[in-house]
């Protein structure tokens, strides 16, 4: 079983969403496995949902930088004077690695969103050099964002395992079904599990298999 890197096609896509069932589904099979957020920009809430799904972990090990404007990491840094060293949230990841046995480590934003000037999150990332998931937001344009993403992460020679389709409403249309056709073949990659609109469980074979 490896850590996991959770990255999304956009953002509000349902990254926390389905992190926070990922490890709940984990922990129900006796998996010692928690969740990362490094960065959180805006509200707070995200961290506190990873953090009750990874067994009450403090908050601060769950989200080591909170800026509290949001938009993206860089943009809320300048607004709030805060230089963004990225060192302290790497080892965060490494401290929570070396006692548990499962960390999922979930992006902010989309693939290329930046936290510096020189630095996104695709660098954060690569630098923890974890297998890739990405989250793909069921709706119309998802097929332009999800090939971008999918070609950005294999410039970067990473490990992409595949997708997990969320669908963020109850109706489906044209789009929403015929993406889960047509996306895979476009992005030559598996869609590893579905999640329904507000499912509380996903199918976890493909993680504790790999």
């Amino acid at each position: 079983m490896r850590h996991l890197f959770m990255a999304g096609n956009d953002t509000g896509v349902g990254k926390t969403h389905t992190t926070k069932i990922l490890l709940d589904s984990l922990r129900a099979d006796g998996i010692d496995a928690v969740g990362y957020k490094p960065i959180v920009c805006g509200d707070r809430d995200d961290a506190h949902i990873l953090a009750a799904a990874s067994g009450g972990l403090a908050l601060e090990k769950v989200n080591p930088l909170w800026l509290k404007t949001p938009v993206a990491p860089w943009i809320a840094a300048q607004l709030e004077n805060v230089a963004i060293d990225v060192q302290p949230l790497i080892d965060g990841f490494h401290a929570l690695a070396a006692e548990h046995e499962l960390v999922i480590v979930e992006g902010c934003g989309g693939w290329e969103v930046p936290i510096r000037l020189d630095y996104s999150m695709a660098d954060f990332a690569q630098a923890l050099g974890l297998p890739v998931v990405l989250v793909v937001a069921n709706k119309l344009g998802a097929i332009n964002h999800t090939v971008l993403s999918c070609q950005a992460i294999r410039t970067r020679k990473m490990d992409l395992l595949g997708l997990i389709m969320n669908h963020l409403v109850d109706e489906f249309d044209t789009a929403t079904i015929s993406n889960k056709h047509s996306i895979p073949q476009l992005a030559q990659l598996p869609i590893l599990a579905e999640v329904i609109h507000q499912q509380d469980w996903i199918e976890t074979d493909w993680l504790t298999e790999a």
